[in-house]
C-alpha cells in the first residue's frame, strides 16, 4: 500500500498536541507523526533554558505515549524562525536546513504530496505562530485520519483568504523573523491565550 501525506494547522498549541494523541490512538506509527510549532517567544517551552531539556516542557503534554515525541526539539528554520519540531518532517527540515537546501518546509511538505499552495499558507501560519501536524497514513485510511485531525483544525481555505486579505501572497523565506511581540499580537487575533 501506498502512503499518502496529511496535514493540518492549529492556531493553538495544546490542540495541535491532541491531534497528535488522536492519530497515535488511532493507529498511526509514532514514526509517521510530526509537528512543527513556532516558538519565537518561548511560547512552549519556558523552562527549557532552566535545566529541563529542550524537549521536556513541551512534551510532557503527551503522558504515557513515551516515545512519540521524544525528538521534541528546537529548530531555527529559514522564513518560519525558531520552532519546537519533532517527527519526519522535522528530521527532513534540520536536514534541508543543515544541507543549504533551497525549498525548506515548502519543498519537504511538496515533496511528501502537500499541494504548494496549501504548503505556503502552513509556512506562513507557523511563521505567525502556529502549529502544523503532518501523518504519514495509508492512502485507505486518509479519509478516516483527516477526521481524526479535523477538530480544532484552521480551515485552511479561510486562512488563505485572511492572508490574502491582510497583503499576503506568498510564504516568503527570507523575511526576517517574527519577533515576541509580533507573534503575540498574531496569536490574539485567532484568540490563542498562553496556557
Amino acid at each position: 500500500m501506498s502512503k499518502v501525506t496529511i496535514s493540518r494547522l492549529f492556531d493553538d498549541y495544546g490542540d495541535a498536541q491532541k491531534a497528535v494523541v488522536s492519530l497515535h490512538e488511532a493507529g498511526v506509527a509514532e514514526d509517521d507523526i510530526s509537528i512543527i510549532a513556532n516558538n519565537a517567544d518561548k511560547w512552549y517551552a519556558p523552562d527549557y533554558a532552566a535545566g529541563a531539556g529542550k524537549g521536556a516542557a513541551i512534551g510532557a503534554g503527551f503522558g504515557g505515549l513515551g516515545g512519540l515525541l521524544a525528538g521534541l526539539g528546537l529548530l531555527a528554520i529559514p522564513g518560519l524562525g525558531p520552532v519546537v519540531a519533532a517527527g519526519w518532517l522535522a528530521a527532513a527540515a534540520a536536514g534541508a536546513v543543515a544541507a543549504g537546501a533551497a525549498g525548506g518546509v515548502i519543498g519537504i511538505l511538496a515533496e511528501a504530496g502537500v499541494a504548494a499552495n496549501d504548503a505556503e499558507v502552513y509556512a506562513e501560519s507557523i511563521r505567525r505562530g502556529g502549529s502544523l501536524v503532518s501523518a504519514r497514513v495509508e492512502e485507505a485510511e486518509k479519509d478516516r485520519l483527516e477526521t481524526v485531525l479535523h477538530p480544532s483544525s484552521v480551515d485552511i481555505a479561510k486562512r488563505r483568504s485572511d492572508l490574502a486579505l491582510s497583503g499576503w501572497s506568498r510564504f516568503d523565506p527570507t523575511a526576517p523573523d517574527m519577533t515576541a511581540d509580533e507573534i503575540k499580537v498574531e496569536r490574539g487575533l485567532r484568540g490563542v491565550r498562553p496556557a
